[in-house]
């Protein structure tokens, strides 16, 4: 039995086989295509050309994507969907997508704010007016195919978020996509409500990008396998689940890496360096998954609180250009020649000093003709690698909780241009196949669920709560697809709110087990 994962960055896709005992048999890098499919597929031709293994064999399919986050990002393939707010006349002072640009708010058909919703208590806000829900439903029929549902203090109670989500499925049709806000974000109306509204949004995009996907696996022959897609925390989901809530696929890129990492360097906690073409992405390893953030994170200038990986990216990679100033000075990036690099860097025969040219010319690197970069000065060449030393020194301290050194693993194919003596490092690891190391992360990633609530101690004890956070939590890892056996809890946390009536408490659960 075979595992086949795929990772999609913005100058390669990445393709990687791995047997039952989780050994790489085969390991590839193909340049990324504008229409992505291309691309993939020719991922998958070269590893299993490069494998060798019977196509009927490979059971598991694990895709990463950059495709719901170019569909943002680039105002592409986005459903005209439908808005509704739960929380008049409370929140009617601050309208949905207030701050939205005009390109991306255009994805609304309509949306209104009506009477319901809850206090930060529980206690009702106003009645739910289900008249008025119904009959918004009503008017925007046949116009959608898509709604977002938001409701006031829904992180609390979702009585009316359900309600109207009832609605819709009645008036819509069952085949309408409702997204709740209390599924998706955390607590923060509008940050959850923006999350929701591009959740809805990506539906097609979702809807296609699934299908596609398997079919096209189907056409290769991998016709045995499960396909899952990655999530942005480092685990997996059926393609079912990633219909339901795409925008949880958005920066999947970097916790690939960053789980593969783990998996290649046997570290649970480190930082990950992953150098792309074009960026240099940062991101923590902690207890062997990627560190949340714990911000308000923007996607194409949208603000949103649903949960994402504590990630710096700076303008660094293989393909960075290197540039010589008139006074001397020597500058690198942050624009970059991207999957062109074989094309238009030095020791491919091209005419741009790259980051790739740099580490080739000092040594540290031997692909391309070294011939072709032995002309650039050795203090140019010094001063340039000196300009790539200092960017990654500063975002490691801005990674960093404390001062201590810690260890680092270097991963992705650009990873040649980077020194392995960096200031404020215990270690720094580039482990065997570093350069798939995203694709490996895909394919070796775990299946998990996610629990939060407010809970008040002074009416539900701490341990009853906790205990049935977690029981809670299981049970999501099982219905996304865990084995119920291999769960275990990776992360629990009970944070005191000080506003809250009570003792009241932030409880958030995640558990994580084995594929089914």
């Amino acid at each position: 039995m075979y595992k086949l994962g795929i990772d999609v960055g913005g100058t390669n896709t990445d393709a990687v086989l791995i047997d039952e005992d989780l050994n790489v048999v085969a390991a590839v890098k193909n340049p990324t295509s504008d229409d992505i499919y291309t691309g993939i597929m020719g991922a998958v031709d070269a590893v299993l050309a490069d494998g060798g293994v019977d196509r009927a064999q490979i059971a598991q399919a694990m895709l990463g994507t950059t495709q719901c986050t170019n569909a943002i990002v680039e105002r592409k393939g986005l459903a005209p969907i439908a808005i509704l707010r739960i929380g008049a006349p409370a929140t009617v002072g601050i309208p949905p997508m207030v701050d939205w640009a005009d390109d991306i708010a255009a994805v609304c058909v309509d949306a209104l704010v009506i009477e319901g919703g809850f206090e930060y208590d529980g206690k009702r806000l106003a009645e739910f007016d289900e008249a008025a829900c119904r009959a918004f439903f009503e008017g925007v029929k046949s116009r959608v195919e898509a709604v977002a549902v938001s409701s006031v203090f829904s992180t609390v109670r979702n009585d009316d978020e359900l309600r109207a989500a009832t609605i819709a499925r009645e008036v819509l049709g069952e085949d309408v996509h409702v997204s709740i806000s209390s599924e998706i974000g955390s607590m923060g109306l509008i940050e959850r409500e923006n999350a929701t509204i591009l959740n809805a949004a990506l539906y097609d995009v979702a809807r296609k990008f699934t299908e596609g996907f398997a079919a096209s696996l189907a056409d290769k022959g991998v016709t045995n396998a499960e396909v899952y897609l990655s999530q942005n925390d480092g685990t997996l989901m059926t393609m079912e689940h990633a219909r339901r809530y795409p925008i949880l696929t958005i920066a999947c890129g970097p916790t690939n890496s960053i789980r593969g990492a783990s998996y290649l360097s046997r570290r649970d906690d480190a930082i990950v360096i992953d150098v792309g073409g074009t960026t240099t992405d940062l991101g923590v390893l902690s207890h062997g998954f990627p560190r949340e953030s714990g911000v308000a994170v923007t996607i194409g200038g949208v603000r949103t609180n649903f949960r994402m990986p504590d990630v710096v990216s700076i303008g660094l990679g293989g393909g960075s250009i290197v540039r010589v100033a008139d006074d001397g000075s020597v500058t690198v990036g942050p624009d970059s020649v991207g999957y062109a690099i074989t094309e238009r860097a030095l020791v491919f025969g091209g005419d741009t000093m790259t980051a790739t040219d740099i580490a080739v010319r000092l040594g540290m690197a031997s692909v391309g003709d070294a011939s072709l970069v032995a002309d650039i000065p050795q203090d140019v060449a010094e001063r340039a690698m000196a300009a790539i030393r200092a960017l990654v020194e500063d975002a490691i301290d801005v990674m960093k909780v404390s001062s201590d050194d810690i260890d680092v693993v270097l991963v992705g194919g650009g990873a040649i241009v980077l020194p392995h003596e960096l200031a404020g490092t215990a270690e720094v690891d580039a482990p065997e196949h570093a350069g798939c190391a995203n694709a490996i992360g895909s394919a070796i990633s775990k299946v998990s669920g996610v629990y939060e609530a407010l809970v008040d101690y002074d009416v539900t004890p701490r341990d009853e709560a906790l205990a049935a956070a977690r029981a809670a939590a299981i049970e999501a890892a099982v219905e996304a697809g865990a084995v119920h056996d291999t769960v275990e809890i990776i992360d629990a946390e009970d944070v005191p709110l000080a506003y809250y009536p009570g003792h009241t408490n932030r409880v958030k659960v995640k558990a994580a087990g084995d594929l089914a």
